[in-house]
């Protein structure tokens, strides 16, 4: 092999370990946070208010911080920083008492962690690499979280909750060094845009809105899968047991798209196909649990999760970087991941409490709508390539 050759491996392999760390941080901590929170004292409507205003720091927090990287032209810096910073403050946590402490240390903590998925995204799409290659790289982040989250679950039976937040806090820092070791090729900033021409620029591209919007109406039709979907389940008689299994299923569907089936799609069908199918993937998925919670049928569509998400953020990821330069590329992926993923999903969960409570599972028609109007607006990016 070349001594380019090696380079390029040895870049690559960093970049499978900088995601395997920061998805199996977000896996050690973010499932058992709650639980975790009310060891320390804190009652289910403090939890439910922590939580809730760490969201909105979130959607405030990641699209600054991608504005604030892309003008300063240091990817790489403000990743490494904020998973630092992400480190010091998920420790911060196994020392705090008290709802006011408590809280101050989660919006701090949200405000740094906000950004750390789609600076990496960034750093990654910012050295030019192929579907095929960003597949893999981002399949170790899911596998990751699976790992992560499988083992704290069984650690906190023996240690305690405290584990959860150590193990991120430990895999943040390994991220942190992980990303020192990084170097990015960056596009040169055109002093023109420095001071303007982040936000405002890419909210008066109509493709950039389109691509957002569709991105939020696939995602969204999740909403009442992830809230009462184990509900459902458990209700038909379904064992905790099973119902986790199914759980897993999806996630290793998702792993498998992004390493193998996800890329090839992308480059033969092209992005804004891959989107269609990934919403006609959720028209179908979620009709289904609409109507039956047979095991068999349940095993078929938890399998789409793979398209409903995985393909989705392939396809997403591709036209971002088609659509949107090199010097605006970390404020656009912040802006997706923000209102195309976090905003969406906390908006239709509200919805899909209430269509819960109404019409049981029939309100999974509603995510079923909501999942094919994105065809439409996904169609109308069929001419970026």
């Amino acid at each position: 092999m070349s001594a380019a050759g090696e380079r390029h491996s040895a870049s690559v392999n960093r970049l499978l370990l900088l995601y395997a760390a920061l998805y199996g941080g977000y896996g050690a901590l973010s499932p058992f946070l709650p639980a975790f929170l009310e060891t320390q004292g804190l009652g289910p409507g403090e939890i439910g208010t922590l939580l809730s205003a760490a969201m909105l720091v979130r959607l405030a927090a990641g699209p600054l911080a991608g504005r604030l990287a892309d003008r300063f032209g240091a990817v790489l810096a403000f990743l490494a920083g904020g998973l630092a910073l992400s480190a010091a403050l998920t420790l911060a946590f196994l020392g705090s008492h008290g709802f006011v402490v408590l809280l101050a240390v989660a919006l701090a903590h949200a405000a740094a962690t906000a950004p750390l998925a789609p600076l990496a995204d960034a750093m990654v799409l910012a050295d030019g690499r192929d579907g095929a290659e960003y597949g893999r790289i981002r399949a170790a982040g899911s596998a990751a979280f699976i790992a992560t989250t499988i083992l704290t679950g069984h650690l906190i039976g023996i240690v305690g909750h405290g584990v959860g937040p150590l193990t991120c806090g430990v895999l943040f820092a390994i991220g942190a060094a992980l990303t020192l070791r990084l170097r990015v090729t960056s596009a040169p900033v055109p002093p023109a845009e420095t001071a303007e021409g982040g936000f405002a620029v890419l909210a008066g591209d109509a493709r950039f809105r389109r691509l957002i919007l569709a991105a939020a109406l696939v995602i969204g039709a999740h909403a009442m899968h992830d809230a009462f979907a184990v509900i459902v389940w458990q209700a038909a008689g379904l064992a905790p047991r099973m119902a986790g299994l199914l759980w897993a299923e999806a996630v290793a569907a998702e792993v498998l798209v992004f390493l193998w089936l996800g890329p090839r799609l992308v480059a033969r069908i092209g992005p804004a196909r891959s989107l269609m199918l990934a919403a006609l993937a959720g028209v179908l998925r979620w009709a289904v649990q609409a109507q039956t919670a047979w095991l068999p049928a349940l095993f078929a569509i938890q399998a789409l999760h793979g398209l409903t998400f995985a393909l989705l953020h392939l396809a997403c990821l591709h036209l971002i970087a088609q659509i949107v330069p090199d010097h605006r590329r970390a404020t656009a992926l912040t802006l997706y991941g923000t209102f195309g993923l976090g905003l969406a999903s906390a908006l239709m969960t509200l919805l899909a409490g209430w269509l819960y409570g109404q019409f049981g599972t029939g309100g999974f028609w509603v995510m079923a709508a909501v999942s094919l109007s994105a065809v439409p607006v996904a169609r109308g990016l069929s001419n970026v390539r």
